[in-house]
């Protein structure tokens, strides 16, 4: 099962999530905000640093973050994102330098949501 973890309150984290499900025609990936039962259960059993402030991929028994984990969910969706699977190139502290910088801002940016969104019972049914 792929699972994708993310922050709940943020606004630029649910607008990928939403990116994600418009783009993931097979729905290959579940979410779940990193402050749910489910998150906290996965990011325990994958042993996650409790400071990482990131967007997590969990393939399998893997677990990605930052910018590697982004990458790879891109290789998945349907359209030319697929092709930004190929900045896996560019080296990870350059990559996660970058990503930083935009997760450290994104209230700042983007601003916090009051509340969760409420998805249809079709997408609910892809969050844990």
């Amino acid at each position: 099962m792929n699972v994708i973890l993310f922050d709940g309150e943020c606004n630029l984290c649910d607008r990928s999530v939403q990116f994600i499900i418009k783009r993931d025609n097979k729905a290959l990936y579940k979410f779940a905000s990193t402050k749910s039962d489910a998150g906290q259960k996965l990011l325990r059993k994958h042993r996650v640093p409790v400071d990482l402030d990131s967007f997590i991929l969990v393939e399998g028994n893997k677990c990605f973050y930052k910018s590697t984990a982004a990458l790879r969910v891109c290789k998945n969706l349907k359209g030319g994102w697929k092709l930004l699977y190929g900045l896996l190139i560019v080296p990870k502290p350059v990559r996660d330098y970058v990503y930083g910088m935009v997760a450290k801002n994104r209230y700042k940016w983007f601003g916090k949501m009051d509340s969760c969104m409420i998805p249809s019972p079709e997408i609910r049914k892809r969050f844990l």
